[in-house]
């Protein structure tokens, strides 16, 4: 019995290499998939429809089957301000090493009638912390009703390009075009768009992200 320990111990050894390198593979594989980080609100959060409808998830599909390595993290938060969006930035950008963010806030700033130059203070920064650690930015451009009045209207709907000319970083001009003018295309709170809605909205922004086609490495 004592003459088979030797080999025991040595195909023991076998098997635990093989183990370690099969997850240092693993995990080696995982972090070379580039990330695109959404930083959303209720828009991006699948609020009220069925969840993996949203057109987050349409553009984490369309990617996959363009043969596409890249991955799609959606930390969007219903309810979300572009304060809470700040708040939570600075760790995600450290833990998910994004290349490209999404920043699809300050619809809520605007419903709650806060100062357009904190919106304005907080995106910048948000933006600013995503190039510095060499991420691109695609903001998204956000449009409020009227009735808010017609100079907070006109300057929340100028502060998105202002901020893409300033910063040097790519526009999705106004994510809700298409959808905003079409009731059918709202759930029945007249705020939230429904399912048909998604698709809608998905190719807004990858219209938008026509800029990146070269670094998705999608297949042709």
């Amino acid at each position: 019995m004592n003459q088979n320990k030797p080999s025991t111990f040595i195909s023991t050894k076998v098997i635990a290499i093989g183990l370690f390198c099969l997850l240092i593979s693993f995990v080696t594989s995982a972090r070379s998939n580039p990330i695109i980080l959404v930083m959303g609100d209720s828009l991006s959060a699948e609020y009220g429809i069925t969840r993996g409808s949203g057109w987050v998830k349409l553009l984490e599909s369309h990617l996959q089957t363009q043969g596409s390595p890249w991955i799609v993290f959606n930390a969007s938060i219903s309810g979300e301000t572009s304060a809470g969006g700040l708040t939570r930035l600075p760790s995600l950008l450290e833990q998910k090493k994004p290349r490209i963010v999404f920043l699809e806030l300050g619809a809520n700033d605007a419903l709650r009638g806060l100062s357009i130059d904190e919106t304005e203070k907080n995106l910048r920064k948000m933006i600013q912390l995503s190039k510095k650690i060499g991420a691109k930015v695609l903001l998204f451009g956000i449009q409020i009703p009227p009735n808010y009045g017609q100079d907070y209207t006109k300057k929340f709907k100028e502060l998105y390009p202002k901020l893409a000319i300033q910063e040097g970083i790519e526009l999705v001009p106004f994510f809700m075009s298409g959808v905003a003018s079409n009731p059918a295309l709202f759930q029945t709170d007249n705020i939230h768009p429904n399912e048909k809605a998604q698709a809608i909205l998905f190719k807004n922004v990858w219209g938008a992200m026509a800029p990146y086609q070269s670094i998705l490495n999608i297949q042709k």
